[in-house]
């Protein structure tokens, strides 16, 4: 059985770079025009936070109102600085953030106010934690600084989600392309029901976990692949050595190291020695950039 290929540090070295350069080019050409939309959006419901709860000093008055109000309860989340995540606050607040549970159970609604109002950024509302009325001046720093920071945040999940969901499509429609054929998903608790000879599917759990795409090879090997986008080096490090490359070595631990093939197709900015240290733990690299160098291998299982 050929062997999947092991890039030198060279070659590593020109794929990543490659790659950085498609990352610049593509960040450059995103449209402003969807940034703006977002930033108008949340201008409009932080204005309107502030006038219902007389600029957050009779929050607790109209509470029920703000936190089963979906946009309201993303603008609350993001008055502290750093902002918290739905997650984080519901942890925190020990709380259930669905509108149903909030009205019903106030005591909750009072925990997620006092966990918001207690981390609350001095430097944008000044006035909260001095305890009087804030000058329009502080008002409308106040309302730019946080449509600013909620904008840039939904922009920036947008971008991260499109890009994958792109990634994924690319492969594969390109494995179409090349002859393979698309089956349905499934779970693969052994690898007899993973998809047959030069065929593929979409995400589906192998083993005990997750995988963007599972891949029969003509030669009766599986390959799970992972599509990955990385917007910085620090996000690499949890994107690929974190979960692909954690996700290779536990696939290759459950099937064994012959019969299974994990691969990660990558896009966007990656360090180096986490490349190495990835490919060393037994994920095997392509680029989004050079699809093509895939689809050549797969071909050479046949």
């Amino acid at each position: 059985m050929i062997k999947p290929p092991v890039w030198t540090e060279d070659q590593l070295e020109k794929g990543r770079n490659a790659a950085i350069e498609v990352f610049r080019k593509r960040r450059m050409e995103e449209p402003l025009e969807e940034y703006l939309e977002a930033f108008d959006a949340y201008q409009s419901v932080i204005e309107e936070l502030l006038e219902s709860t007389v600029d957050l000093r009779e929050l607790d008055s109209q509470l029920i109102d703000v936190v089963t109000d979906k946009n309201q309860l993303e603008v609350l989340r993001y008055l502290p600085g750093p902002p918290i995540s739905a997650d984080d606050l519901k942890t925190l607040a020990d709380a259930v953030l669905t509108p149903s549970k909030l009205r019903a159970n106030p005591l909750m609604a009072k925990s997620i106010a006092q966990i918001i109002l207690n981390g609350i950024d001095r430097r944008r509302f000044p006035w909260v934690t001095e305890g009087r009325e804030p000058t329009e001046a502080e008002r409308s720093a106040a309302v730019l600084a946080s449509a600013a920071l909620l904008a840039t945040s939904r922009a920036g999940t947008k971008r991260r989600t499109e890009d994958k969901d792109q990634q994924e499509t690319e492969v594969m429609e390109m494995l179409a392309a090349a002859g393979l054929r698309r089956v349905s998903t499934r779970d693969i608790p052994v690898l007899s029901a993973a998809p047959g000879r030069g065929e593929f599917c979409a995400e589906s759990r192998l083993g005990t976990r997750k995988a963007d795409i599972v891949l029969g090879l003509w030669d009766g090997r599986v390959m799970p692949i992972e599509c990955k986008v990385s917007n910085s080096s620090t996000n690499s490090v949890k994107r690929l050595n974190n979960d692909a490359a954690v996700k290779a070595v536990s696939w290759k631990s459950d099937f064994g190291t012959v019969q299974v093939i994990p691969a990660a197709v990558l896009s966007g900015v990656y360090k180096l020695h986490n490349l190495q240290d990835a490919q060393a733990r037994g994920l095997t690299i392509f680029w989004s950039h050079d699809i093509a160098e895939l689809i050549g291998w797969i071909a050479s299982t046949k």
